[in-house]
């Protein structure tokens, strides 16, 4: 027996994002819950492409939904809300890095040096010299990356998150590629093919 609870979420879910932006701003929790649904792993992977820590991220996102449920009324194209979320999580994240930054006091960094050192001791090398290739990258190719290999994204769902073309990111994960490959190369992987 359906109730009418099950019944409402499957409408919600299958509404576009503009119609859940309407209805959200009408007082629709529901509405914004699925919004958040959408695109919550998608905005992890920003503020991670931003802050290289996974919680931080996950708390970046958060905040990111909060800011956006305040100041959705004034979203102008409600067409854009992905976009438009993307650009708050990406200054969350920022904002983050910056405040752990001004957190991190010289003995602090004496302990993050130890700890970082820790782990590659122990892992495979090939990883962490991936992560240090993929540390190099403008925060526009890091941000592609992550979204389509880190969260597995579409071509199509990335363009709709972060309001560009397939084209542009295709170029952006070519030119990313191409200086990871470069990167491994020059530091002693001599076939690399991505």
């Amino acid at each position: 027996m359906r109730t009418k609870g099950s019944d409402k979420e499957k409408l919600v879910s299958r509404q576009p994002d503009f119609a859940l932006v309407k209805a959200a701003i009408n007082g629709d929790a529901d509405s914004f819950t699925e919004l958040c649904k959408r695109y919550y792993a998608a905005m992890v992977a920003i503020a991670h492409s931003v802050l290289s820590d996974r919680h931080l991220a996950e708390d970046a996102a958060q905040q990111a939904f909060a800011k956006a449920a305040l100041k959705l009324p004034q979203l102008k194209n409600k067409n854009k809300f992905a976009g438009w979320l993307a650009v708050i999580c990406r200054n969350v994240a920022k904002d983050t890095a910056r405040d752990t930054e001004k957190l991190r006091t010289t003995e602090d960094l004496s302990v993050i040096a130890a700890e970082s050192l820790g782990p590659r001791l122990h892992q495979d090398a090939t990883t962490g010299v991936v992560r240090e290739a993929i540390a190099e990258l403008s925060a526009s190719q890091k941000e592609v990356v992550f979204l389509r290999f880190y969260d597995g994204m579409t071509y199509e769902r990335i363009s709709a998150v972060l309001g560009i073309s397939e084209q542009a990111i295709n170029g952006r994960l070519r030119r990313a590629k191409k200086k990871i490959a470069d990167y491994l190369r020059r530091n002693g992987f001599a076939e690399v093919r991505l």
